[in-house]
């Protein structure tokens, strides 16, 4: 089916990035811009491409049947929003327990143009000790994929402002949306 769906990219005058993750099973995943619903099936089919089981964070309330089932065929993983629940906990709990991990996140948050960005992400990948792959979609050029592999330093402003100066260089499909240069 992934063949399928990646044909169907290329039809369309779509590209994946050569550049495959490899030597590494745990990351989270910063991706970027966001700027539409449709990063998230471009994004789910250049993982189907690279072979990477790609997961990403949502609330447990909706893993009721049946959508519990197809969320989770997604990479859904379900994560418990209320009352102190450290969602970066168990987020870092998650790569502990998994021999092989990519964690996707949007750090922006929204579809919407966001200059501030959610820190969670970061925050989990120090905690669970690994890497931050940096993935883009640019509807402009008609590409998405892996970029390149970032480790934090622990000054977490100026590494965010290093990870949107790379993300700031792709176009969204709404480009008004998206990740600013000056930012």
């Amino acid at each position: 089916m992934g063949k399928f769906f990646f044909w169907l990219l290329k039809l369309f005058g779509w590209k994946i990035d050569d550049r495959a993750p490899i030597g590494v099973n745990k990351a989270v995943v910063v991706m970027g811009p966001h700027t539409s619903n449709w990063d998230f099936i471009i994004g789910k089919i250049a993982f189907a491409h690279y072979k990477v089981n790609a997961k990403f964070l949502i609330k447990k309330d909706l893993f009721f049947f049946p959508l519990g089932y197809l969320l989770k065929a997604m990479g859904g993983v379900p994560v418990d929003r209320k009352k102190n629940n450290n969602i970066t906990e168990q987020a870092v709990n998650y790569f502990t327990n998994h021999e092989k991990c990519f964690m996707v996140f949007t750090p922006e948050g929204t579809r919407s143009y966001q200059p501030k960005w959610k820190k969670g992400f970061y925050y989990i990948a120090e905690q669970a000790k690994v890497p931050i792959y940096i993935g883009y979609i640019d509807y402009k050029r008609k590409i998405g994929g892996f970029h390149s592999l970032f480790t934090p330093t622990g000054n977490v402003d100026a590494d965010i402002k290093y990870l949107k100066s790379i993300l700031s260089e792709f176009t969204g499909k709404v480009p008004e949306n998206g990740i600013r240069k000056a930012e």
